[in-house]
């Protein structure tokens, strides 16, 4: 009942994630760099979209941590399903799942957890997008492999409800509990559980597991529509159905259950994965249904060494490197000095990337 996982590499997904990198690695430090220079109303509104509200409702940046997770999920039925016809026994697969866990989440202890201090003073257990794709990737696959499809969407509907009853609970442990910062239940265990090695942040990470895996099986939902049979114009129809009507409901949970991305409340992840159902949509249509592929070489390059692109751009300060190569513009950019290194640091990133790509090199976890 499925297509041939062998030949069904859709380029269109390469190029949403290269998209969704390209805006963590580049866009946010970019805008707000332009809007420091320009100072327009303009600017200001777009420097606004890539940084995190405060508490309550959502941004454009807040969609791009869980298009990630999604991209993610929508790859689990390409790699587990041919790995399942080419493995002779599950064990070879449980290799391959708990490696790459265990490897994302050492690169997220490398980027965000403070690893490389070499203090333990400065580290912190559960600080980051790789770690919470660690989570996501882990319960996902293994429900994919143990799971009906039928069990499958069970599991997505218990993570919602579970945590959203969690979320609401007024009293646990003898102590009040409201959807605000600072004084919600998965801060207070995260606190609790990490003692000194918490982030100290507004964002949880241990019970917001939950959403984490709720957020990778729905792009595994959208992974094997896009494997099924369906015509091609059909499957991009029914991507954008699923993910309007995952925003619609969304809202209407938001209500009472608010959407709120530091603690990824479960409205939070039907609207983010509403989102990202039309986004995968709209990149499936343009590039594989309809073939308009030129303009996406550059973003396929980045998402198809996504881990490359998003460690190297965390460990290495790009803008500072191309401040270093270009020092003698500043005196003909003025303001936008900054905005202009951000470029040229992305353009020397990128150059490191097209030539992985142009020379077949691919790191994969």
């Amino acid at each position: 009942m499925e297509k041939n996982i062998e030949n069904s590499r859709l380029m269109s997904v390469d190029v949403l994630r290269g998209f969704d990198l390209l805006m963590i690695i580049f866009a946010d430090r970019f805008f707000y760099n332009l809007n420091t220079a320009a100072k327009t109303n303009f600017t200001s509104n777009l420097a606004a979209q890539f940084e995190h509200p405060e508490w309550l409702g959502s941004h454009f940046y807040d969609i791009i941590m869980p298009l990630f997770l999604f991209v993610v999920g929508v790859v689990i039925p390409f790699s587990l399903g041919k790995r399942t016809i080419e493995s002779k026994s599950k064990t070879q697969l449980y290799y391959h799942i708990i490696r790459r866990f265990v490897i994302l989440f050492i690169l997220g202890w490398i980027v965000q957890g403070n690893l490389l201090f070499l203090d333990i003073t400065k580290f912190q257990v559960f600080s980051n997008t790789l770690q919470a794709i660690a989570v996501g990737y882990l319960f996902s696959s293994l429900a994919y492999i143990h799971l009906s499809k039928k069990g499958r969407y069970i599991m997505f509907v218990f993570c919602l409800v579970v945590y959203a009853v969690l979320l609401s609970l007024p009293n646990v442990f003898g102590i009040d509990f409201e959807l605000l910062p600072n004084k919600n239940l998965p801060i207070y265990i995260d606190q609790h559980v990490f003692g000194r090695f918490y982030d100290q942040t507004q964002y949880s990470w241990l019970l917001t597991g939950f959403g984490f895996i709720a957020t990778t099986m729905s792009g595994l939902f959208a992974g094997e529509l896009l494997l099924s049979k369906l015509p091609r114009q059909k499957i991009a129809n029914y991507l954008v159905l699923i993910g309007l009507t995952a925003i619609i409901v969304s809202l209407i949970i938001g209500v009472w259950h608010p959407i709120i991305k530091k603690i990824w409340t479960s409205s939070f992840v039907l609207f983010s994965s509403g989102i990202s159902f039309i986004l995968l949509a709209l990149f499936y249509w343009i590039v594989d249904v309809k073939r308009y592929q030129k303009w996406a070489y550059p973003f396929r390059i980045i998402g198809l060494n996504a881990i490359a692109a998003y460690v190297g751009s965390h460990v290495l300060n790009f803008s500072l490197i191309a401040k270093q190569v270009f020092y003698g513009f500043e005196q003909f950019t003025g303001a936008y000095y900054d905005a202009f290194c951000d470029v040229a640091g992305f353009g020397i990133l990128y150059l490191i990337l097209w030539y992985m790509h142009k020379n077949k090199t691919y790191i994969k976890v």
